[in-house]
């Protein structure tokens, strides 16, 4: 469903912008209908272009922890911008918040500031090579790094939603240097190690994936990753773009207790302005240009406005407060999404860690893509139109995680699972 300004928009905007958007899964291809174009954001709610008030689990899929235009992130990027927007030159909010994101995450001695998650993941994955002087990248089917060539190899996310298994335009001598294993399968990582174990530089992985929807780790599976890697000479490299900061202040690395050799970081870290940021050993990080022969640069890295939003953000979570709202609320939709679907007599999974969360429209739990796959995406597409039409925006794809913000309270979770409630017999 979509309003008609937003149709008008949507008209326009495709005669322009491929697909009328700039993201694939923003085109509600895989749901129906048409996107909602939306005018502004206060707290958990977005505002349409008609104004319709949405509540949102997207968060600008997982930056808005603390929900839309928190006014401390708001005045400190004002502040920033009255000082200029970009200086190609280094500021003390980049050493600020080098520091701050090293203290949160201990694995980091270093890190680099980027402009995206994608940079993040694509200039860390080239830092383990030139580290080890291997050439092989594992990572796992479903899970999603970023639109670098090498990584658009069985991926999650947009290319998930819209069936595409691979990219057009990724030749064939960049696909075979990523192999593909399957998340919460360690026997599987096991084989590719010992067909290609001198070769293999790093194994990539979210530690919860977030981009086939909410699937998260089988206990001991991302301990054995690490120890694989350490045992062969590989670097351990988690991809915390969307956990990093979410499910702990120290991410999914402080929440099971990891130490990856390379960390990437991207959403909450800049307080929902572009920015991303890779670290970790600082052996490793001290191989990149200007200390090493890794060459990465870029224009915008350390940009003020997005480290200033990323130093406001931080703050409010540095005690660490909020993650037992975010766990209590994440709580609440969980029991009562099972509850609504079990009363429209619909059988469902939901899964959730923290504040990230997935109703699935299959009756076994997701542990891997070939899980996730089976899911019918027909009756997702009916319930994500129900409540849309009830005024709750979730992510328009089964294989997108939902989120929620410390400004989701009590009265939005019974919203919430009162819209569920009809929509799950809407899917039926």
């Amino acid at each position: 469903m979509s309003d008609a300004v937003s149709s008008a928009l949507f008209a326009r905007a495709k005669e322009r912008i491929p697909g009328g958007v700039n993201s694939p899964v923003r085109a509600f291809r895989s749901v129906g209908g048409e996107p909602v174009f939306v005018a502004r954001a206060e707290g958990c709610w977005l505002y349409g272009a008609d104004n319709t008030r949405y509540l949102d689990y997207v968060g600008s899929w997982g930056p808005m922890i603390l929900g839309h235009a928190h006014p401390s992130v708001i005045s400190a990027i004002t502040e920033a911008a009255a000082h200029g927007t970009s200086y190609g030159a280094p500021t003390e909010r980049e050493v600020l918040l080098a520091e701050a994101l090293c203290e949160a995450v201990p694995s980091m001695d270093m890190v680099r500031l980027t402009s995206s998650g994608t940079e993040a993941c694509m200039s860390a994955l080239r830092l383990a090579r030139g580290f080890t002087g291997r050439s092989l990248i594992v990572k796992f089917s479903g899970c999603y790094h970023g639109h670098a060539d090498f990584l658009l190899v069985k991926a999650g996310s947009g290319l998930a939603t819209m069936g595409v298994p691979d990219s057009a335009g990724v030749t064939e001598a960049v696909a075979k240097a990523t192999l593909t294993a399957k998340y919460n399968d360690l026997a599987s990582v096991q084989a590719l190690f010992d067909a290609h174990g001198d070769d293999i530089a790093a194994v990539i992985v979210e530690p919860v994936v977030g981009n086939m929807g909410c699937v998260p780790p089988e206990p001991g599976f991302l301990e054995g990753l690490s120890a694989l890697c350490r045992a062969r000479g590989a670097l351990f490299v988690l991809d915390e773009v969307m956990t990093g900061f979410r499910l702990a202040y120290g991410g999914a690395q402080e929440r099971f207790g990891l130490r990856p050799d390379l960390t990437t970081l991207a959403k909450i870290a800049g307080g929902g302005v572009p920015m991303g940021a890779f670290g970790g050993r600082r052996d490793v990080m001290s191989l990149l240009a200007p200390l090493g022969p890794v060459y990465q640069a870029g224009t915008l890295s350390g940009n003020p406005l997005a480290t200033s939003a990323g130093l406001a953000t931080l703050a409010l979570l540095r005690d660490r407060s909020a993650y037992a709202t975010l766990e209590a609320t994440g709580a609440a939709l969980e029991d009562g999404l099972r509850d609504a679907a079990r009363l429209a007599g619909v059988t469902v999974t939901v899964q959730r860690v923290g504040s990230m969360w997935t109703v699935f429209f299959t009756d076994a739990p997701v542990r891997s893509w070939d899980d996730a796959a089976r899911c019918d995406t027909q009756r997702f597409a009916r319930f994500h139109q129900s409540m849309l039409a009830a005024g709750v925006y979730l992510p328009p794809s089964q294989f997108e995680a939902a989120f929620h913000s410390i400004a989701h309270g009590p009265a939005e979770v019974e919203l919430t699972v009162r819209a569920a409630r009809d929509a799950f017999a809407a899917a039926r």
